[in-house]
């Protein structure tokens, strides 16, 4: 790109700062309005498991962690996955405590699976809502090549607004420094515009939902 062409592109982002468009409909954004998007009357669960796996990501309903604990050794076993990667205290504990013998890997770098817990599931859309908290670290959930949350019934809500409404109330100010949204394996099409999986992230994503007491 010439100096020239470089120039009039950064004139025309500092007119366009200097004058800000209005809002084209502005009564669109009243906060008064009701969400475009309707409750659906279906369980969170079931939405949540069928727009999940309409994104290729494989869901697994549990009754509390003991049957949790038993279908990943079930996981392990069929898939041959041997290195499990997870730094967050509270699942390791809870799964050791439910019959989880298996070691953790040391290095998220070679493992095989990566676990982690998350904030919240969208069930409109089949999102993990992921954070930096709860997924312990920025980059446990995006590294390993099968990544497997663990959520429980309660972190599910119908629609993203609900979800970052419950991150404001959570963390006030003091958001998490990263904050993302998963819906299944991560996917591209920029590759002759073939949609491949697994390219920018895992290839295979769980979710195992624990059915809150």
């Amino acid at each position: 790109m010439s100096s020239t062409a470089k120039s009039n592109i950064l004139k025309k982002i500092k007119q366009a700062l200097d004058t800000p468009v209005p809002v084209p409909f502005p009564a669109h954004y009243a906060p008064d309005l009701p969400n475009v998007f309707r409750e659906n009357s279906e369980d969170l669960a079931v939405l949540f498991a069928e727009q999940f796996t309409k994104l290729q990501g494989q869901f697994v309903f549990c009754m509390n962690m003991h049957e949790c604990v038993a279908q990943l050794q079930v996981l392990m076993q069929k898939k041959g996955w041997t290195k499990w990667y997870c730094t967050d205290g509270a699942i390791m504990e809870a799964m050791h405590k439910a019959g989880w013998q298996n070691d953790w890997h040391p290095s998220l770098a070679d493992c095989h699976v990566s676990i982690t817990a998350c904030e919240s599931l969208v069930a409109r859309t089949g999102t993990m809502v992921l954070s930096s908290a709860a997924s312990s670290g920025r980059t446990t959930s995006v590294y390993a090549p099968i990544h497997i949350c663990i959520a429980h019934s309660g972190q599910l809500v119908y629609d993203p607004a609900d979800a970052l409404s419950q991150l404001q109330m959570k963390y006030g100010l003091q958001l998490p420094s990263q904050i993302s949204f998963a819906s299944g394996p991560s996917r591209t099409a920029d590759i002759e515009k073939t949609l491949v999986t697994g390219v920018h992230g895992p290839k295979e994503v769980f979710c195992f939902l624990i059915e809150s007491a």
